[in-house]
């Protein structure tokens, strides 16, 4: 049996496939025990985050096995496989591990060294080791992989690199200033009562908000965190519960809202973040959230359409204007033909231009203009022959400038960490709100630095990567090695009764004698053999040494089989609660 992970996160899948593949508890439940009901697979975990979905197994088949772990995501996630397909990542064996121990030690993800996926990864073994899905290989697995994300945080300095998604997302709020100087005096919704919602609102406590008010279906949960923070020693927050049906109410009055709950749908759509909003300090709008556009100033009178005896067929120049028909944008897409007349025409001192030349003579706005009738037709001329040669001439008219309008300072903040999203993204485009959801942590992340001791935090990961393939390796011998000792202990005891038979007048004493000198000479014979094969067989490339000792010694295949599940039965016996 080999292990094999298949999944996605932020790292291969963009946050609107990770939002529509999310898993609810029960999906994940009804996942696992599909997994080890297919047939490639004796065991199954499922570590699911806010920005990843990892489906571990313990399969016989890697191709079989790939198929349907594949298969079983798509069904559960409701995203079809075909566009699933390209956003999954398949790893096995050692590489399957690496990537466990990676994740454990904060090194995938999104804020690089947060220690909230310890917790995670602790739940999806509890929850694999209830359903009894998990046996020895996905057990030292995960509790190996607990093991060295701990003591990558306590050996390294990993934690300055990274931080929690809280305090990541918190800081986005802040616009990368100091989180404390910013909660000062704020008060703070929190919608959700778990894992996530209790650290934001802890952080927000220590932050320094006065007052922490949390919303949550199950009431009961809310009064606790509420409780909790109340009776913290570090802070002197007010905290108190309320029902989700206060949200709208609250929401009027929070300066902060973090939301992180189960829910499938949206928490907050927009129109409810509008109305709450409405009355606050800088009042927020709809739409983009800018003021009004200014109403654009008319373009001075074109000539176009009204010179005497042009030869263009002015219509198709009529929404160029702002230019006398002797400039670019009237000659524009000519064929050479016709801008030759043009030049001509504009030669003879026909037009109300060359008229304007004259003292006195033309309007005001043709008395306006810089150009002479010469360079006019010199450029004409100049443009045709462009035209001959590349067939036409494209417009050239150079752009308004765009006044940057800067967004007014927001008045009420939002952090999304849910998946999928609790608030509608649409709240992006509401002025005097700024929201930080994980699309935007998302973007942000990829560009932030990684710190010196990410460096000495993987090579933490593939020493204990190395350490952990050897024991495995060792330990699927091991079945193999106590099988040649059993067979070896009743070659022993055959023996012995026969000896008993033959020379009945032996006494106890000298029987037992016997016996032991017997097995003696049977122990020092198998110990060298046996260390040396445990030792080969940690190495690289070592499993076959446990096919060449069952070859032979003649072990039955069924005598290993049912010592390996004779450990099996004493580590589920011994695992704690």
């Amino acid at each position: 049996m080999s292990l094999l992970v298949v999944g996605l996160s932020h790292r291969s899948a963009p946050v609107s496939v990770l939002e529509r593949a999310a898993l609810a508890v029960d999906a994940q439940v009804k996942l696992v025990q599909d997994t080890v009901t297919a047939e490639p697979a004796t065991e199954a975990a499922v570590l699911a985050t806010c920005n990843r979905i990892e489906l571990y197994a313990d399969v016989d088949k890697f191709h079989a096995g790939v198929a349907e772990l594949s298969t079983l995501l798509a069904q559960h996630s409701g995203v079809g496989l075909e566009e699933l397909t390209p956003y999954l990542y398949v790893h096995y064996e050692d590489r399957a591990v690496h990537h466990l121990f990676s994740v454990a030690c904060g090194l995938d993800s999104m804020v690089v060294g947060e220690g909230q996926i310890l917790g995670q990864i602790k739940d999806a073994l509890a929850r694999s080791q209830e359903l009894h899905t998990a046996g020895r290989l996905l057990n030292d697995l995960f509790q190996q992989a607990l093991r060295v994300g701990k003591r990558a945080h306590s050996e390294t300095g990993i934690d300055r690199a990274g931080q929690s998604l809280v305090t990541f997302g918190l800081e986005q709020l802040a616009g990368g200033g100091d989180v404390q100087v910013w909660a000062a005096d704020r008060t703070a919704l929190v919608i959700g009562a778990g894992s996530m919602s209790s650290l934001a609102a802890a952080t927000l406590a220590r932050a320094g908000v006065t007052e922490v008010v949390v919303a949550n279906r199950t009431v009961e949960r809310a009064e606790r965190l509420a409780q909790i923070l109340t009776e913290g020693q570090d802070t002197a927050v007010t905290a108190r519960a309320v029902a989700m049906d206060a949200v709208p109410a609250e929401l009027t009055r929070a300066d902060v809202v973090v939301s992180c709950t189960g829910a499938t749908g949206l928490v907050l759509t927009a129109d409810a973040v509008l109305r709450a909003a409405e009355g606050r300090a800088g009042q927020v709008t709809a739409g983009t959230g800018f003021p009004a556009a200014r109403p654009e100033t008319p373009w001075p009178s074109t000539s176009a359409g009204t010179e005497e005896n042009c030869p263009l067929d002015l219509a198709a120049v009529q929404g160029a204007t702002g230019f006398s028909v002797h400039g670019e944008a009237a000659v524009a897409g000519m064929d050479a033909a016709t801008l030759e007349q043009h030049a001509a025409w504009v030669g003879t001192g026909t037009s109300r231009f060359e008229r304007s030349r004259e003292p006195g003579g033309g309007t005001a706005a043709d008395r306006g203009e810089r150009r002479t009738p010469e360079a006019d037709a010199e450029l004409i001329t100049a443009l045709a022959a462009t035209v001959a040669t590349v067939g036409r001439v494209p417009e050239r008219r150079k752009p308004e400038p765009v006044a940057e309008i800067p967004r007014p300072d927001p008045s009420l903040f939002l952090l999304d960490l849910a998946m999928p999203r609790d608030i509608d993204a649409a709240v992006h485009r509401l002025a005097g709100v700024r929201l930080v959801d994980i699309e935007s942590l998302a973007e942000v992340s990829a560009d932030a630095p990684m710190a010196a001791d990410v460096d000495q935090v993987r090579r933490i990961v593939s020493d204990e990567v190395a350490a952990f393939g050897a024991a495995q390796r060792a330990a699927r011998i091991t079945p193999t090695v106590v099988a040649l000792r059993s067979m070896a202990a009743d070659v022993v005891a055959g023996e012995i009764a026969r000896l008993d038979g033959r020379l009945p007048d032996l006494d106890e004493r000298q029987r037992g004698e016997i016996r032991q000198a017997v097995h003696r000479v049977v122990d020092k014979l198998l110990h060298a053999p046996t260390v040396r094969v445990k030792q080969l067989a940690a190495e690289p490339g070592g499993a076959g040494y446990a096919d060449a000792l069952r070859t032979l010694f003649d072990l039955d295949p069924e005598t290993v089989a049912s010592v390996s599940r004779a450990g099996d039965s004493t580590d589920e016996k011994d695992r704690p609660a």
